[in-house]
């Protein structure tokens, strides 16, 4: 897998060291000989991946990386930190700034390229969620990036899955401080539970008796319930080729025993806040979907899904010689909802209005806001008299019980009139339907409103 990695080392020689080891591995190296030129690098958009030396003048590594992660538009970036620093408070220090990991000169070529490759694969598996958020914008959703940036990474559900007690026992002590922990020993109902549950994270020992623990972490990344689930490995220092490919499977990182505490409390926070940062992403992706389609009032679809929609259903309505019902309904007389009452009021009674109309239709129909108080409804194998039958019921079902307004503190008295026609065999698409049951509710708005009409049968 190529990826744009970026080195950061005040030192000329360590530099050029890394540049030749990872352009032998084809990816795309740049370089920074200290933090503020990294930061302008990353900053434009230019890296994958960081490799972050710890020891510089001025701007430190660790400074380096908490700027990165401190801003929404870099802290999607991996850093790992590269330095001669060995001690566990060392590597602490550079987890708690936000470091994905830190790996410890010299360095093990092997283990870096795997550690490489794992999060640039992580990482764009989020880049299109991140574009896709970042477009969200031109729909006035809040800035999704932001928004992503600000977790903490805090109070994380937390799967441990671990047979040995006494391990068991001190590993959740360490994390329900600060997350809700349950512990599985057995592997197989693991998996169940984490399929069922809504984990944020599962730490998975490779040393269970009698099981492969890659092989949890292998089912976990692979089924679909799981997917997004963060993984991280315990495993003894002899289980380094296991580690490697633990991580080529798509695990997220791993921690070595003994697992000191504070490492494990780091590791874990650092992978629940990916993970969240990720879902902030999908949401916000999820959102804009449902505003490009979908009526923010009602709730209903709204013109450019039903001008699509209506098109796709015609068509294969004329294809499979089916019928097709379109039915176009409008409040009586609302402008003066809006004028005696206020907006606000008016709203209230769309919003109400929509959910009538929506509990008299099947789950198959196509209910869509045309604009102001008209609804169309499309009706998929619905021939002309059962449409009739339909429209009258949403008819009755608004005339029945008036509409709260005012937050409840009101009732007045609501009505709706209904044009109805359906496909003919000469139709050429579906404007000809439409334009017949315009025409059928205007007839009924002439003739005295309150009342459904049907255009004539072919």
């Amino acid at each position: 897998m190529s990826a744009r990695v970026l080195v950061v080392d005040d030192i000329l020689t360590n530099v050029k060291l890394l540049e030749a080891k990872l352009s032998a591995e084809y990816f795309d190296v740049e370089s920074a000989l200290n933090g503020p030129d990294a930061l302008e690098i990353c900053a434009r958009g230019e890296t994958d991946i960081v490799l972050l030396d710890v020891m510089m003048p001025g701007m430190n590594g660790f400074d380096v990386c908490r700027r990165l992660k401190s801003e929404a538009t870099t802290a999607h970036i991996p850093v790992v930190m590269v330095t001669a620093l060995d001690q566990p408070g060392d590597r602490l220090k550079g987890l708690d700034a936000g470091a994905d990991d830190f790996l410890t000169k010299p360095l093990d070529d092997t283990a870096l390229f795997a550690r490489v490759r794992s999060l640039v694969r992580l990482k764009s598996m989020t880049d299109e969620l991140r574009n896709r958020a970042l477009a969200s914008r031109r729909l006035g959703i809040a800035d999704p990036l932001a928004a992503a940036a600000m977790e903490t990474g805090l109070n994380g559900r937390i799967l441990l899955v671990e047979d040995r007690p006494r391990v068991s026992e001190r590993l959740e002590t360490a994390l329900s401080a600060f997350h809700q922990v349950e512990i599985e020993p057995d592997p197989q109902q693991a998996l169940l539970r984490a399929v069922e549950g809504d984990f944020d994270s599962v730490v998975v020992s490779l040393d269970l008796n009698g099981y492969d623990g890659l092989r949890l972490c292998s089912q976990l990344r692979s089924l679909e319930r799981t997917r997004n689930v963060s993984v991280l490995m315990m495993g003894e220092a002899e289980d380094r080729t296991r580690i490697l490919r633990g991580l080529e499977i798509g695990a997220h990182d791993f921690l070595i025993r003994p697992i000191d505490r504070n490492e494990l409390v780091a590791r874990v926070r650092t992978q629940v806040r990916r993970k969240r940062f990720t879902e902030k992403l999908r949401d916000s992706v999820q959102s804009s979907m449902e505003m490009a389609v979908m009526d923010q009032l009602t709730g209903l679809h709204n013109r450019r899904y039903m001008d699509t929609r209506m098109a796709a259903m015609f068509d294969e309505s004329a294809l499979r010689a089916r019928s097709l019902a379109l039915l176009v309904l409008d409040i009586d007389h609302f402008k003066s909802v809006n004028d005696s009452w206020g907006h606000d009021a008016g709203d209230e009674v769309l919003r109400e209005f929509a959910d009538r109309v929506r509990a008299c239709t099947r789950g198959i129909d196509l209910v869509a806001r045309m604009g102001g108080e008209e609804i169309v409804v499309v009706l998929p194998d619905t021939a002309l008299d059962a449409a009739y039958a339909v429209a009258e019921r949403i008819r009755e079902r608004v005339e029945a019980d008036p509409f709260a307004i005012q937050g409840n503190a009101r009732t007045i008295p609501v009505t709706v009139s209904i044009g109805v026609s359906s496909r003919r065999a000469g139709d050429a698409s579906p404007a000809e339907i439409m334009k017949r049951a315009d025409d059928a509710l205007y007839r009924a708005k002439a003739s005295g409103r309150n009342r459904v009409i049907a255009a004539n049968a072919a």
